[in-house]
């Protein structure tokens, strides 16, 4: 009896393979046939379940920000059984830091998807690019409910607030990919920053 092929499984496979080449060479460079030899399957297989290059980067894309957030859902888990908020802006924040090899990768492609959705239509429509609002609408939620139990700084304002981290981290991580800033110098420049949002009389 023939084996049964996973096709969910073997999309995800191709997909991952994008990620790695586009962490080693840069988004703009990878073709088809570089991730079926990176996946280790045939240009046949990936055209088949992609069809072009522009599908499989969309696909690529998704599968980028859902290894995004199972990466900080993760960090958070591991600081607490049952995080607070100050531990989940802190794990969503620093989970997109290149901090470690598969960080540095998922920032490095990320940000390679937006310089290309400048002249790839397709790209720029995609929510993850187009709407990079609901990362600000997370933050947003969390640093209310931090507010709301007395954990913050009085008067506060957690859209405001929510906006800056997220500048901050992606400024940050820009700059430790291009060696202006070492991982330890930029994660103490975003505790400091935390420290002084979530400085309430409900500290603790």
């Amino acid at each position: 009896m023939p084996k049964r092929v996973d096709h969910a499984e073997r999309r995800t496979q191709i997909a991952e393979a994008l990620v790695r080449v586009a962490g080693r060479r840069g988004l703009h460079a990878v073709g088809m046939r570089d991730v079926a030899a990176e996946a280790g399957v045939s240009l046949r297989l990936v055209q088949y379940y992609f069809e072009t290059k522009e599908k499989l980067l969309l696909a690529g894309l998704q599968h980028l920000a859902v290894r995004f957030g199972e990466r900080v859902t993760a960090r958070a888990q591991s600081a607490d059984a049952a995080p607070g908020p100050r531990a989940t802006v802190e794990s969503l924040l620093m989970a997109s830091l290149p901090t470690d090899e598969e960080s540095r990768t998922f920032h490095l492609v990320y940000t390679s998807y937006a310089v290309l959705s400048v002249t790839e239509p397709a790209l720029a429509a995609q929510p993850f690019l187009r709407h990079p609002g609901a990362a600000e609408d997370i933050l947003t939620d969390l640093l209310r409910q931090a507010s709301a139990a007395g954990l913050t700084t009085p008067g506060l304002d957690p859209r405001l607030e929510a906006s800056s981290l997220l500048a901050l981290s992606a400024g940050l991580g820009t700059s430790i990919l291009v060696g202006h800033r070492t991982p330890d110098s930029a994660t103490t420049v975003l505790r400091h920053q935390l420290d002084r949002i979530f400085a309430g009389p409900a500290r603790s």
